[in-house]
């Protein structure tokens, strides 16, 4: 036996040994197969996102919109206010007749069919009650569904914003046909004579566009909603024709931090300029530019006529422009910035001919400006996008449109001193 085996224990010593000497066993009959094994069934098909309605008719996508976003509120028995903050063109911010239409259809539904539901002015008493706030969009958009491009249809946001949670508690969605839709803007947005995207105005953007039913309400228009409430006061006013409480309203708004908004600026200058008051419109005009060259950026709405660099000729419309130049000129000088001058131009012509157009005209307000300042001869650059960023798109060429036709000063680096 070999000796390696007497270091085993005894026990598995026995057992090996029995393994040894042990007979064999008969061999088994073999194993019968196992049954066939059922191949898994395929997992279901997964159903496709449902595809968006239709374009409805630009009433009955309101409706739709609306009764989607109250019939998904939270309701209780108690009565909740509710405040309109005025609803907005979505990709100008700025209130036209048809989204007028769209709040005043909203607050009839409410009245009619949501009874839980008490509609309240927005303003700074009323943001007091912890109500839900209701904001909504109206922004045109392409076959895609893309704000680029086309505009096809136009998309319907609503929102109903809980002050007293933070949250988003209700959305409404629906698409609207172009046909009867009056994008016009509303006076006082008319009248403004310069533009740029604001915070206030994105956050509100935000708020409806780019949240769903729990969210928290945009940070940037949940903390200046107070300010929004004097702003929409203010525009109210003006379109109402009070002037001076239009004054007061943006003053007020100007008097808090996040109230800091071209839209205030604006309506100072509007309410003074519709005041009589001219020496403070035109200081008003250059607080306007000390803004934009502040935020980097800021388009000034020139009304020049179909196909040319000269200003359209009603005295009404064109009678500040020698002031608005004189204050571009002489404080972009003083600031000593280096400028890229924008110009755009609306969608009533071939685009070869809206760019070199768009480049003219831009040309022109550079060269007005460096004869009044000469020092932006070499710190001016003249550029023509065309009619690639059209923001209202009515091609009507006139007050209504203006935006389209807008020139951006545009602040950059200065090139290096030789």
């Amino acid at each position: 036996m070999d000796t390696r085996l007497t270091f085993l224990p005894a026990a598995a010593l026995a057992l090996l040994t029995a393994c040894q000497i042990a007979p064999p066993r008969p061999a088994e009959p073999p194993a019968a197969p196992p049954p066939p094994v059922a191949a898994p069934a395929p997992p279901p098909p997964v159903a496709a996102a449902p595809a968006p309605a239709a374009p409805a008719p630009f009433g009955d996508a309101v409706l739709a919109a609306a009764h989607s976003l109250f019939s998904n509120a939270p309701m209780t028995a108690q009565r909740q206010p509710v405040l309109i903050d005025p609803l907005v063109d979505g990709a100008t911010g700025m209130e036209s007749n048809a989204t007028r239409d769209m709040a005043a259809k909203l607050t009839e539904l409410m009245a009619r069919s949501y009874p839980q539901l008490e509609v309240l002015e927005f303003n700074a008493d009323n943001l007091k009650r912890s109500p839900w706030v209701l904001v909504g969009t109206f922004t045109p958009i392409n076959a895609a569904a893309q704000a680029d491009g086309p505009k096809d249809a136009y998309r319907v946001c609503l929102a109903l914003a809980d002050l007293a949670s933070g949250t988003i508690v209700s959305k409404g969605f629906a698409r609207a046909t172009p046909e009867a839709v009056d994008i016009t803007p509303t006076p006082f947005y008319q009248e403004s004579p310069t533009w740029m995207r604001e915070s206030l105005t994105e956050g509100y953007v935000k708020t409806c566009q780019g949240t769903k039913a729990g969210d928290p309400i945009h940070p940037v228009y949940l903390d200046g909603i107070l300010a929004s409430s004097q702003i929409a006061e203010g525009v109210a006013a003006f379109n109402a024709g009070r002037y001076q409480d239009a004054l007061e309203f943006h003053r007020a708004a100007l008097s808090i931090p996040q109230g800091q908004q071209l839209r205030a600026l604006n309506g100072i200058y509007l309410a003074q300029q519709k005041l009589g008051q001219r020496k403070e419109t035109e200081e008003a005009f250059g607080r306007i530019v000390d803004f934009g060259l502040a935020q980097q950026r800021i388009a000034v709405k020139f009304l020049f006529r179909p196909g040319s660099t000269g200003f359209v000729s009603e005295r009404a419309l064109v009678g500040a422009y020698p002031m608005w130049l004189r204050q571009l000129a002489r404080r972009s000088a003083r600031s000593r910035v280096c400028l890229d001058l924008i110009g755009h131009a609306s969608k009533t012509g071939p685009e070869p001919l809206n760019e070199r157009l768009s480049l003219l005209r831009a040309e022109t307000i550079r060269k007005r400006m460096a004869a009044i300042a000469p020092p932006l001869k070499t710190r001016t650059v003249a550029q023509g996008a065309g009619s690639r960023q059209t923001l209202v798109g009515l091609g009507t060429d006139d007050l209504r449109d203006a935006l389209d036709r807008r020139v951006v000063f545009s602040v950059t680096e200065c090139p290096p001193a030789r």
